[in-house]
């Protein structure tokens, strides 16, 4: 055969090839040979190394052990990690702003932060004071690494055999990371933190370090924080001169700083003091006979009368300096004296109306918390009430918890629509409708066919928002509720519209104080002026805080306070009426009855008021038409009382002299028993007709000569067809 390539030794190509090719061969031969070797001996050695018997269950159980502990560590470190973004700042600074609160007439109300100047050594603070912190809250503080395992399991136990909690499992650092970092929801997630946040305390603090810091920021009621300031208040002294008994019934407040309150109970503060001593004495601490004096001669505290302290609202107004001092508005003073718009009287009228409902009705509705906000439609906050009680639990439910608001969240859906060309006597089908494979239905499980937005929003009809939010878009009422101030972002989904998204009071609040101000975002402050110890002006509300924005038109605005009027007038809020003042508002009850809602407002304060369970669980049918009504009426009853009522904005002011239709509501029924009382919901049928009753009352006076000072409301009840240019009908 010729050579297709001229000039090339194909033979030399040849045998080239087969050379590689025999090379290759081979290479593998031997790499395959090795390989077996290798695997030979492997198995050679594991051969050697099985083991039988009870020596192979205990590897089995290890190995197991190794890898579950491995998977384990991965997922505690990913759950480490929000844990530490708390770390991330400057923690030691957190309480060093020292903070004087005066009230609107310049009465100091309470202090928050901590005061370097009355600052206490360790080394100052009597060995008996702290014994009997260790003792009573964790005797095993100086052998953990942050966690107490053995104390944690001995708590389960204890509480496991008593079928309740009788003893806390949290060490001392694990408390103090909570007081440091997190607040006080009981949840896992902030147990985890908390643990994670023990052992990073461990880490970079030393234990003398983190006994001093609990010892000065522990809650000791009364508003005190920490030991120095609860001698002074409690003793009349410095904690430097603390007697045994004295330390004793201290250390007992780090338990329930309210409960066991000296001045508030004597004989529960003693009898918590001799446990106290009891814990001493089986710690190892002392002995018997060094605890005898005390237990024969309890501490007594210095007769001083001291006003309850508005603590929910001082550790939000805190939060609001320390936010200004952070963004550098206070020129880096550290210690300064806050004058708030806070109305002491009503703050007390607060806090007395949810008191007396949470213990009159509270069983009867499966009722234990409640939440309170009141503020001028401008953004001050006159009063907040942030649960039932600061001491038993220190979370504020009024401008931390989130919770859904129900119906009272159909305002911002009705504003939305009012700004898309809808008014208060549009037309909208109240019928079935079926998204998916959801059907939404009215309370009474019935329809009403066609009926104006003004009295689809008093009988709080749930298919009307519904197909106006489809009508609109979802994402303009999100953007509407934005404007209108509520904070808390709000979740895109079918059900928006009957508030199921959750949000705060003080957001309920600030969202309706839009409505009640003519239509400007509001924003809540808790400062009007702040000056530094010499006096100077540091900031003045008036004068540095930027003007409030208008964001909803003066027309949406005047058709949205007719509707708001009318749920007050004549729908689902009548028992939230105010006597001589023109009130409008609005009712939510969330799914399950687990949140109840009534928020309202007048020319001159916006009030949300909430009721529920802080572990979610339903009431006893509780609507935001009966308790959060009902309190709201107490409380703004006081807060108007020698006020000269503004107008709400867009209806006539009220005559001088004028009642104010509403009040001639029946009571509810608030029996504990079942005699003598209609169903909640037969009463709240009675409540709709008597409402329908009111609507054409009011149609019918529209039909003649409208009074002075009531022509608003008239006409806002009439049936009279839209104007052409807003939509007619949703059907």
């Amino acid at each position: 055969m010729r050579n297709p390539l001229p000039g090339i030794n194909m033979e030399k190509i040849r045998r080239a090839l087969l050379g590689l090719d025999s090379a290759i061969d081979a290479g593998a031969y031997r790499l395959m040979r090795g390989a077996a070797r290798i695997w030979d001996s492997f198995v050679g050695l594991s051969q050697d190394m099985r083991v039988r018997g009870w020596k192979r269950g205990f590897f089995e159980v290890a190995g197991e052990a190794a890898t579950w502990g491995t998977a384990g560590a991965v997922i505690m470190l990913a759950l480490a990690q929000p844990a530490f973004q708390a770390t991330k700042e400057d923690w030691r600074k957190r309480a060093d702003l020292a903070v004087t609160f005066l009230d609107r007439t310049g009465a100091e109300i309470g202090r928050r932060g901590i005061l370097q100047t009355d600052a206490v050594s360790l080394q100052d603070i009597p060995d008996t004071m702290i014994k009997s912190a260790m003792a009573i809250e964790d005797r095993r503080f100086f052998q953990h690494f942050g966690i107490d395992v053995p104390g944690t399991f001995r708590a389960v136990l204890t509480n496991a055999r008593a079928s309740g909690v009788v003893q806390g499992g949290s060490s001392l650092t694990q408390q103090l990371a909570k007081n440091l970092f997190l607040s006080n929801e009981r949840t896992i997630e902030r147990k985890v933190k908390e643990a994670f946040l023990a052992m990073w305390l461990e880490v970079n603090l030393s234990k003398e370090e983190i006994l001093k810091l609990y010892l000065d920021r522990a809650y000791m009621g009364g508003g005190a924080f920490g030991v120095e300031a609860a001698s002074q208040m409690y003793f009349g002294k410095s904690a430097k001169s603390l007697t045994l008994a004295e330390s004793a019934m201290l250390a007992g407040l780090f338990k329930a700083p309210t409960k066991f309150a000296p001045h508030t109970n004597l004989s529960a503060a003693r009898a918590r003091a001799n446990v106290v001593l009891d814990a001493l004495v089986a710690s190892g601490f002392m002995t018997e006979g060094q605890v005898h004096a005390a237990r024969l001669n309890p501490a007594a505290p210095v007769a001083r009368q001291r006003a309850s302290s508005p603590d929910y609202y001082l550790d939000w107004a805190f939060n609001e300096v320390k936010r200004l001092s952070d963004d550098g508005k206070l020129g880096g003073v550290r210690s300064v004296i806050v004058k708030t718009p806070l109305d002491p009287v009503v703050q007390a009228k607060a806090e007395e109306t949810i008191e007396n409902m949470l213990r009159q009705y509270g069983p009867q509705y499966g009722v234990k918390q409640a939440g309170v906000v009141l503020m001028e439609p401008q953004g001050a906050v006159r009063a907040m009430v942030g649960g039932r009680d600061y001491g038993a639990s220190q979370f504020n439910r009024a401008a931390d918890a989130l919770r859904q608001p129900g119906s009272s969240f159909k305002p911002y859906v009705y504003t939305a629509a009012m700004m898309n060309g809808y008014t208060s006597t549009s037309i909208v089908t109240d019928g079935p409708i079926t998204i998916g494979n959801w059907s939404p239905q009215n309370y009474g499980l019935s329809f009403a066919g066609r009926v104006t937005l003004m009295s689809a929003m008093a009988r709080s009809l749930n298919t009307v928002p519904i197909r106006l939010g489809r009508a609109i878009g979802l994402d303009k009422v999100i953007e509407t509720a934005k404007n209108m101030g509520v904070r808390t972002p709000l979740r895109l989904n079918r059900a928006l519209a009957l508030g199921t998204s959750e949000v705060t009071v003080l957001d309920q609040a600030v969202g309706f104080s839009s409505l009640a101000n003519g239509g400007f975002k509001s924003v809540p402050y808790a400062a009007t002026e702040i000056r530094d110890s010499a006096g100077r002006i540091l900031w003045r509300h008036e004068r540095d805080a930027p003007p409030l924005e208008r964001t909803i038109p003066p027309e949406a605005v005047s058709e949205m306070n007719r509707v708001m009027v009318n749920v007050v007038e004549a729908g689902t809020g009548r028992r939230a009426a105010v006597d001589n003042t023109r009130i409008a508002g609005k009712t939510g009850t969330s799914q399950d009855y687990r949140d109840a809602w009534f928020i309202g407002y007048s020319g001159d304060f916006t009030c949300a008021v909430w009721f529920g369970n802080d572990d979610y669980s339903g009431t006893r049918e509780m609507t935001g038409g009966s308790l959060p009504a009902m309190s709201f009426k107490e409380i703004m009853t006081v807060a108007q009382a020698g006020v000269d009522p503004r107008p709400i904005p867009g209806l006539a002011p009220v005559a001088k002299g004028q009642q104010i239709a509403a009040a001639s509501a029946p009571e509810p029924s608030l029996d504990s028993g079942n005699g003598g009382r209609l169903p909640r919901r037969a009463s709240l049928l009675l409540d709709e007709i008597d409402g329908l009753m009111r609507n054409a009352s009011s149609s019918l006076a529209s039909a003649g000569s409208a009074r002075p000072g009531t022509s608003d409301v008239a006409s806002a009840g009439s049936m009279a067809p839209p104007p052409p240019s807003a939509p007619q009908s949703l059907n």
